[in-house]
């Protein structure tokens, strides 16, 4: 690959430094969303889920990812070629860190998989047992996630929609919404199916998610360090993935602070009609919600457009969640499914009707999210399903979570 120049590559190091704070933000925020009796377990136990996802994806995940012109495997179809899956070295072998994109794609990913993977253990309050995270984990990080990255930014078939079909510039997902938020939202919709209801959910269906977080300070911590992290995560995947320069990243971070400013006070005015107060837990749902939004957008649109999507996506994390809660009995108090999920196909969709992107790219995009939903949803939920029980026991019973630490 091309080198990068020298200040760039100064500032992908800086940046790459920068995303174990989306990491820290997360867990101490799903920490303070767990019960009490789960927060140091919750802690631990994302350091873990990071670790193994950190060692799949340098063993194998990078390998099936690749990158933008590097070896892969594809499936002729008429006069198409559909690029699958790559055929990089296993352990980043051949892979030179002198200063090409292709290194700083490893370091960025390394670190992105692992923000997908913690997703689900947030989600699961708890209830998911250690070892059985760490083995879908590994499957998720080694396998599933680079499948939908390389298709995505490893020169697959979405990402050549536009040549292919013109439609616009082929499906565009340039801080992740897609492959880092709304994979680890649909591992964490597969994981909380399979682990069902916790014991306390109200037999009438009635939601009980939008409870005050046992420790307020963690959330409100980890919202702020996230916020840190995701100038990083959104900086660098518009270098790497929307061939930004480093004078184009200011508009990068004002979109992602507006696009999370005008979520958080949209959910804080919900929260002030509906319970009568301004909720901590809505609002960091609110907050993150626009995080996850802006990683779609921020590279592609007007502040005023950013502003819009905030707005958007603090509407809809509130009511996903309520949705989900009573007709889906999905049960799920950090709120993961809602903020990841619902706010990155927000985002995405966003993406396609508010950007100056060619001709077709809304469409484009709806093909990207008709995939997540279609394809990626049952490959995630079968591979989940299949671990849960045929592998390893998912769930921790009452006495198990009554002695976590």
């Amino acid at each position: 690959m091309i080198p990068l120049s020298d200040s760039a590559s100064v500032l992908c190091v800086l940046l790459i430094f920068a995303l174990p704070f989306a990491l820290a933000g997360l867990a101490l925020a799903y920490a303070g969303f767990s019960s009490s009796r789960s927060a140091s377990q919750m802690l631990l136990g994302s350091l873990c889920i990071a670790a193994v996802a950190a060692i799949l994806y340098y063993a194998f995940g990078f390998a099936w990812q690749c990158y933008p012109g590097g070896p892969s495997y594809a499936l002729p179809l008429g006069s198409t070629n559909w690029d699958w899956i790559g055929a990089q070295k296993f352990f980043l072998r051949g892979l030179d860190f002198n200063g090409t994109a292709d290194g700083f794609i490893a370091g960025y990913q390394i670190f992105a998989v692992g923000i997908a993977a913690l997703i689900p253990w947030g989600a699961s309050g708890g209830r998911w047992r250690l070892r059985a995270a760490a083995v879908s984990t590994a499957v998720l990080a080694g396998f599933v996630y680079p499948l939908f990255a390389h298709w995505v930014w490893g020169g697959g078939w979405l990402a050549h929609l536009g040549v292919a079909f013109n439609l616009g510039g082929g499906f565009v997902d340039p801080g992740g919404a897609a492959t880092i938020q709304v994979i680890g939202a649909l591992s964490a919709l597969s994981v909380l199916w399979l682990l069902g209801s916790s014991a306390g959910k109200s037999s009438t269906g009635e939601p009980n998610d939008f409870i005050s977080p046992h420790q307020e300070i963690f959330v409100i911590a980890g919202c702020i360090l996230a916020f840190i992290g995701w100038l990083a995560l959104n900086s660098l995947g518009a270098v790497l993935n929307a061939s930004l320069t480093s004078v184009s990243l200011v508009p990068v971070a004002i979109d992602t602070l507006l696009c999370a400013s005008a979520s958080l006070l949209v959910t804080l005015f919900i929260s002030q009609i509906f319970f009568g107060k301004p909720d901590i837990a809505l609002c960091a749902k609110g907050w993150l919600a626009g995080l996850v939004a802006s990683s779609a957008v921020a590279a592609y649109v007007t502040p005023s457009s950013a502003l819009f999507v905030g707005i958007v996506a603090g509407v809809l994390v509130p009511l996903a969640q309520w949705l989900l809660s009573v007709f889906f009995d999905l049960d799920d108090p950090s709120g993961a499914v809602a903020v990841h999920g619902v706010s990155g196909l927000w985002g995405l969709f966003a993406l396609g009707l508010l950007s100056n992107l060619p001709k077709g790219q809304l469409l484009a995009q709806l093909v990207g999210i008709g995939t997540l939903i279609g394809l990626m949803l049952p490959i995630i939920y079968g591979i989940n399903w299949l671990l849960a029980h045929r592998v390893i026991r998912f769930r921790l019973d009452s006495e198990e979570q009554s002695r976590a630490t």
